[in-house]
């Protein structure tokens, strides 16, 4: 079998090509326009008008797809999720119950049909009681006060405690410090579930970049070798890797237990959340609230599209797929978006991932000062960007006469990932200074009335696609957390005008941080660092006593309240 790991060292000279991809054609459509402009105004300006159109398009997508993915979310988060788990166990029953009752309930027609189809071939049905919940935390040097949250939240799901087994995997290079608070959190609620297992990472492991891949497969490695020697079925363990802030929708366990058992490919998925970064939105500058709500939006939308769906951030997969795949890559920094990569061509293209409508929250970036969050967060954006990485990974894979993965399926989705990195490092600019490049750099522009209807006509069809950003302002309301009493009502009034920030984000951010990762890739230099989010909590901050200065009035991290 071909291996599974990304090229460590020298790469072919295919794979390269690959690498340098993404980056040659977004700098291709970004100097396109210009080039377009000097010959000629007016196809410069039917180059912009067609981007901006296609764009245009997809954004009532997005927009529909915005609504429907928050209302099926909030309607997942009202189902007993634990009661239909109670249901598998004793399904003729159940099923006779619910043939007697009608329900408008999210899912309960395809809850009848699981019934159904269980009840009919019960050979296959794997009891909930059964099943158990691998869960790795992992933390590098994160304070007792960032972590013991993501503990608290696990005791408060759903699921019984004592069928969810911690695998805390933390850092050697993180100090002493993480060890201590390892050791202290194994002691307090080691008995509170079914296991409660610290694992080390030892750093300068050969063959591994330094990131949280290495991490998290370490501690698969070790948790597997711990229940195989005593002689468990991998069958019954689902794996779900969470980082250290983050904390699950108290029936996350109890849906992904529901779906493992009623997919008979169970084997072949993967279970992905709706990660939500909103743990502390409310303590966060205003340029990381915009991206971290915007990033939790295309997150909603990621779910209603599960044929396009991809591994991120946390997710869920059954022990006995990630041990035959030897968990998860250690040599990339995005080990979550090519997990997927990784299982779809182990399974030869039978791999899917399965959308779980409730969410995991997660905390916005926030550092100890307003600089360090500023970074932070473009480091954050470039590590994900650095997704483009993969786009030589599947490309050797689907050019290929030894391919393993039909033809036409891999293909669509190699292009689909290519467009992908390309749409998010060129259209916020084209979007954002395209309409005024023929005026600016054609002098003959100036006699042209394509040239100077250009920045009219852009602007026109942005007004509407303004149509999605307030959907997006609504909706971002209505999922707001409660506002911490520590914040005095105008707090509310700052998250309605930090919106005017995100053509800002959306270009020094977002699109930079994408064309900043495919430029390291074009040039060969590797990315080979985990560059971890700081988690600081506005506690941590205070204590810090950072001293403000008057150009940060408008900080959305101030806090109102007493230090």
């Amino acid at each position: 079998m071909k291996s599974l790991e990304i090229p460590f060292g020298r790469r072919t000279r295919k794979y390269r090509f690959f690498e340098m991809l993404p980056a040659l054609c977004s700098y291709a459509t970004l100097l396109l326009l210009p080039i377009l402009a000097l010959w000629n105004t007016t196809a410069a300006s039917m180059y912009l008008i067609l981007i901006i159109f296609t764009m245009l398009i997809k954004a009532v997508g997005i927009g529909y797809h915005t609504i429907k993915g928050y209302n099926r979310m909030e309607a997942a988060q009202k189902v007993d999720w634990h009661h239909r788990l109670e249901d598998l166990e004793k399904p003729t029953q159940a099923l006779k119950h619910w043939q007697n009752h009608s329900s408008k309930m999210f899912g309960h027609k395809y809850h009848l049909a699981n019934l159904q189809r269980i009840t009919d071939n019960p050979d296959n049905l794997m009891k909930p009681s059964q099943l158990r919940h691998i869960i790795i935390i992992a933390a590098y040097n994160e304070s007792r006060e960032v972590i013991e949250p993501t503990i608290k939240s696990l005791l408060e799901t759903t699921t019984d405690s004592k069928q969810l087994l911690i695998v805390f995997a933390y850092e050697e290079r993180g100090g002493k410090e993480i060890a201590k608070t390892a050791q202290e959190l194994a002691k307090k609620y080691g008995k509170r579930f079914g296991l409660f297992y610290p694992v080390m990472h030892p750093k300068n492991l050969p063959n591994e970049v330094v990131g949280k891949g290495g991490n998290i497969t370490y501690a698969g490695q070790q948790i597997a070798a711990k229940l195989k020697s005593e002689g468990k079925d991998f069958a019954r363990y689902v794996v779900t890797s969470l980082d250290c802030d983050n904390r699950p929708h108290k029936a996350y366990f109890d849906y992904v237990s529901y779906e493992y058992i009623v997919h008979e490919n169970r084997k072949h998925l993967s279970y992905q959340p709706i990660s939500l970064f909103l743990n502390n939105i409310w303590d966060v500058p205003a340029p990381m609230r915009v991206i971290a709500t915007g990033n939790s939006f295309w997150n909603i939308i990621s779910s209603m599209r599960p044929d396009a769906l991809r591994n991120f951030a946390s997710h869920s997969q059954p022990l006995d797929a990630l041990y035959e795949m030897d968990f998860w890559s250690k040599r990339s920094i995005v080990e979550d978006g090519h997990q997927f990569w990784r299982s779809y061509f182990h399974f030869k293209g039978d791999y899917a991932v399965a959308p779980v409508y409730v969410p995991i929250y997660q905390d916005a970036v926030l550092s100890e000062t307003y600089r360090k969050t500023l970074v932070a967060q473009f480091k954050q954006l470039r590590r994900w960007a650095y997704g483009a990485s993969d786009v030589p990974y599947v490309a050797t894979r689907v050019f290929t006469k030894d391919r393993q993965v039909p033809f036409l399926d891999g293909f669509l989705k190699f292009y689909e990932l290519l467009d992908g990195h390309v749409t998010l490092a060129t259209i916020a600019i084209l979007i954002t200074i395209g309409g005024w490049i023929p005026l600016l750099i054609n002098s003959e522009s100036a006699r042209s009335v394509s040239a100077h209807q250009l920045p009219v006509v852009v602007s026109g069809m942005m007004q509407v696609a303004m149509i999605g950003l307030f959907i997006s302002i609504f909706l971002s309301f209505k999922m707001l957390p409660p506002r911490p009493a520590r914040y005095k009502k105008h707090r509310t009034f700052f998250m309605l005008i930090q919106w005017v920030l995100m053509p800002v984000t959306s270009v020094l951010y977002s699109a930079f941080a994408a064309l900043n990762a495919q430029t390291h890739l074009l040039f060969a230099r590797y990315l080979d660092k985990f560059d971890v989010t700081e988690k600081a909590t506005v506690k941590e901050i205070n204590r810090a006593q950072r001293r403000r200065h008057w150009w940060q009035w408008w900080r959305a991290d101030r806090v109102s309240g007493p230090k």
